[in-house]
């Protein structure tokens, strides 16, 4: 939810191209897995998740918060950390579902 965080522009989506679920510390909750229902009753495939450094609510390990979050979600996941300072993106393996 991060403003400094521009989801679309990160990973190079025009607008359409994707639903962008977006909350504090890209937690899985009940809403985010009710949207993702919805998401994918609508067609949608694969899920990315994407946590980011400096975030106020994480402290800790991204990656380790990465794994965590793609082993609630069914389906294809696959995971980055953006750095803000750096404006870059790192691949996070997920483990198969």
């Amino acid at each position: 939810m991060d403003a400094r965080v521009n989801v679309e522009s990160i990973l190079g989506l025009e607008e359409g191209d994707a639903h962008v679920i977006r909350n504090a510390g890209a937690l899985v909750t009940d809403d985010v897995l009710r949207s993702l229902e919805v998401s994918r009753s609508l067609g949608t495939e694969d899920v990315v998740l994407l946590l980011h450094t400096d975030c106020g609510a994480r402290d800790g390990d991204l990656d380790a918060a990465v794994r965590e979050a793609a082993a609630q979600i069914d389906g294809r996941v696959t995971g980055y950390v953006y750095d803000v300072e750096r404006g870059t993106l790192r691949g996070v393996p997920t483990p198969p579902t």
